[in-house]
């Protein structure tokens, strides 16, 4: 019973110890300064994380200026994540996020963020829809203290008309992991799978219903 009780203690103290180190390195990336992505050929880049990346991915692709989303993770702490080690929230640590790549002429960083708020439920903690878990949580990410006046602003706004807490986080943009090929263009690749069609779909549909006037034009 002892030994049993030991282990016990052991387990938990080392169960703590694991947890407080991961509190330390998140707060870490939460308080770091961010990182401004240079223009390349004209095209800024942008990052948002709201639930599963397949539908935020389809989203984002949809709206005009958009030149391509890309899914990916972001937010954490430890180098080169993957689906597998970032699933199931084990680890409190990246979100499935994805990176926009778009021409600033043609939409501003302010419009993307409408298009975040306007594509998700907004007052849903930790996740998405029937996604649930540390790893689908809503973040938008800035580059500079002008996108975090701007993310911050949207965010009060939206609370006052809702009259609701806002769940999306605003972190400093400290670098972005893009995700393993099969979870590119998912939705698009994949419209028969029942995921995408009971959730994906239904989540774009809902998104370009509200915002028609960003909508690429259908050829």
């Amino acid at each position: 019973m002892r030994t049993l009780f030991t282990t016990l203690v052991i387990t938990v103290l080392f169960s703590c110890q694991n947890t407080a180190q991961e509190n330390k390195e998140q707060l870490a990336v939460i308080n770091a300064s961010p990182i401004e992505v240079p223009l390349e050929n004209g095209k800024a880049k942008a990052y948002f994380a709201s639930g599963c990346f397949w539908c935020v991915e389809a989203v984002f692709e949809s709206v005009k200026g958009v030149e391509e989303s890309i899914s990916g993770y972001a937010g954490g702490h430890t180098q080169n994540p993957t689906y597998e080690s970032n699933s199931y929230g084990r680890v409190k640590d990246h979100a499935e996020a994805v990176e926009i790549i778009y021409d600033p002429n043609v939409v501003s960083f302010a419009t993307l963020v409408d298009v975040y708020f306007a594509s998700q439920n907004p007052t849903q903690v930790n996740g998405q829809g029937p996604d649930r878990g540390f790893q689908y949580r809503s973040i938008i990410f800035y580059q500079n203290e002008t996108q975090k006046k701007i993310i911050e602003e949207k965010k009060a706004a939206l609370a006052k008309e809702l009259n609701a807490t806002i769940a999306a986080e605003v972190y400093p943009f400290q670098k972005f992991w893009r995700g393993e090929d099969y979870h590119q263009n998912y939705e698009r690749l994949h419209p028969n799978q029942s995921y995408i069609r009971n959730v994906s779909i239904p989540r774009l549909l809902k998104f370009q219903a509200k915002m028609p006037e960003v909508l690429k034009k259908r050829h």
